[in-house]
């Protein structure tokens, strides 16, 4: 479509970038800093109202800052619906969650911030459609966006789609220190306190494209490992950290103080409970987990480490032990009551790829090679999952994920490992919106050996946009040409359709 006749909306949108991108300093000295500078985002909508959120900026901050919200039905502020005072603290890092409610449902509203004597960019919502409303819902999925690796390109590509939503799968910053030639360096080095983490988040929300995002629409968002350290599980670090749970406690704070969670999923300490569910209408259900917290520790480490490893299914047979767990047995047990037998249509919103998925032959005498951080490294908890979904008929039950920074597209088993069995779920896990993966050849070789995987790339970086309706789910399979340059153009790599009832994918 020319630029002329695009929508007003969508050229405003266009303009907003555009203008973020003039006006905004990266990473400035704080003494340079405005109030707002790390932008506003919205979060977790319901049929009445939504999370706003905002954190205060510069040195010089009181202890205690009053800052004030407002919301409107346009854009302008000449129909104010709502307006309210927060508290921002320093013990919290000046973050503002504020929680609207009596707001009509299924609604477009702008939101903005004032306080000492400064006022934020402009933010745009919505609250979710009414429990009994038939509706439709457009949204995308993304993760991994590892700042030093990568321009967010992406993320303009995600605003000029308009969605109603965006689920962020995890990885939304990484801890690690930089290499000498990176493309742009992480201020610091490798984090594990709670100002480091602080700084990691600044330097990340100081990009213009990632800020345009969240001012685009609400986000539903669960952390995966790097928001903490690599390949953690539980209380464990990759490096056996001797305090860690301290560490843990840090990295959970810097999280919650940096985007728009609800007042709920504060931490207490090195505890903060991400999951849940929330529903669109009479149309889906959404359940969102935390692969992280509750999990025990990968099997088979290598020698005095923690995180994962690749091994042959027949040298771990730890692989197979039916009590681990991915969710921990509380949350296992909270999702086999949350799912929704009701709405057409179940999205879990998790954190990696759920299919199997062997590095050599799995009809081999080991068992094949597998990777032991993700649901191969869980078996016996993946199947649980799959069983619950079979036994209660979940029809449109779609697997949602990131991590691995490869568009899969795949069928999941009621026995996964046994492509005879009825398929039970669909699954769409997504490229990084910035980080490297393998090399294609490497997983094209190994997507051979899976049958159930109709999709496999790791050569882009990018998302995936979905449209949903009662009757069926699309899936566009979103391909940025060049991460290391931010105007960079992003295109369609694959579609792919499922059809309400009908749990399977066809490529459109």
């Amino acid at each position: 479509m020319p630029p002329e006749l695009l929508p007003t909306r969508r050229a405003c949108l266009t303009h907003s970038l555009t203008a973020l991108g003039a006006c905004f300093i990266p990473w400035a000295r704080a003494a340079d800093v405005p109030r707002f500078s790390l932008g506003v985002a919205s979060g977790f909508p319901r049929p009445d109202g939504m999370v706003l959120w905002t954190q205060l900026s510069g040195h010089d901050l009181p202890e205690r800052v009053e800052v004030r919200w407002e919301i409107a039905a346009d854009e302008q502020f000449k129909t104010v619906l709502a307006k309210g005072l927060e508290v921002a603290e320093a013990a919290w890092g000046w973050s503002v969650h504020a929680e609207l409610s009596g707001l009509p449902p299924d609604r477009w509203f702008w939101y903005r911030f004032h306080a000492l004597g400064g006022q934020s960019m402009v933010g745009r919502t919505r609250t979710a459609p009414a429990p009994d409303a038939g509706t439709t819902l457009k949204f995308a999925t993304a993760s991994c966006q590892r700042y030093d690796m990568g321009h967010y390109a992406a993320w303009r590509q995600v605003v000029l789609d308009e969605p109603d939503l965006v689920m962020f799968l995890g990885d939304y910053i990484y801890e690690y220190g930089s290499r000498p030639d990176a493309l742009r360096r992480h201020y610091g080095g490798l984090v594990s306190t709670l100002a480091q983490y602080r700084q990691r988040y600044q330097q990340y929300k100081s990009d213009p494209l990632l800020q345009a995002a969240h001012a685009a629409c609400p986000w539903l968002f669960i952390w995966d490992d790097h928001e903490v350290d690599n390949d953690y599980a539980g209380l464990q670090g990759q490096s056996l950290q001797p305090h860690f749970g301290l560490q843990r406690a840090a990295a959970y704070q810097a999280c919650w103080e940096a985007l728009p969670l609800p007042k709920a999923m504060r931490p207490s300490g090195s505890d903060a409970r991400i999951y849940g569910a929330l529903n669109w209408g009479r149309l889906a259900r959404i359940l969102l987990l935390d692969d992280r917290q509750y999990r025990d520790p990968q099997a088979c480490p290598k020698p005095s480490r923690g995180g994962s490893n690749t091994v042959t299914r027949q040298s771990c047979p730890e692989l197979a032990a039916p009590e681990r767990s991915l969710l921990g047995r509380e949350q296992e047990r909270w999702l086999a009551q949350a799912w929704d037998t009701q709405r057409p249509w179940n999205l879990l919103a998790q954190q990696t790829l759920m299919a199997p998925f062997a590095w050599s032959d799995p009809a081999g005498a080991d068992g094949g090679l597998v990777w032991t951080d993700g649901w191969d490294g869980y078996a016996p908890a993946r199947q649980r999952l799959l069983d619950t979904v079979a036994e209660r008929k979940l029809a449109g039950a779609v697997v949602l994920g990131g991590d691995v920074h490869t568009h899969y597209v795949t069928e999941l088993h009621r026995h996964a490992h046994d492509p005879r069995s009825p398929v039970v779920a669909t699954e769409f896990c997504g490229t990084s919106i910035s980080s490297l993966s393998l090399p294609q050849a490497r997983i094209e070789a190994a997507a051979k050996l899976n049958p159930h995987v109709h999709y496999a790339r790791g050569d882009a970086r990018g998302y995936i946009g979905f449209t949903l309706s009662e009757k069926r789910l699309e899936a566009r399979l979103m391909a940025v040409d060049d991460a290391l340059q931010v105007d960079s153009a992003v295109r369609i790599a694959a579609r792919y359709v499922v059809e309400a009832g009908r749990p399977a994918v066809v490529k459109d």
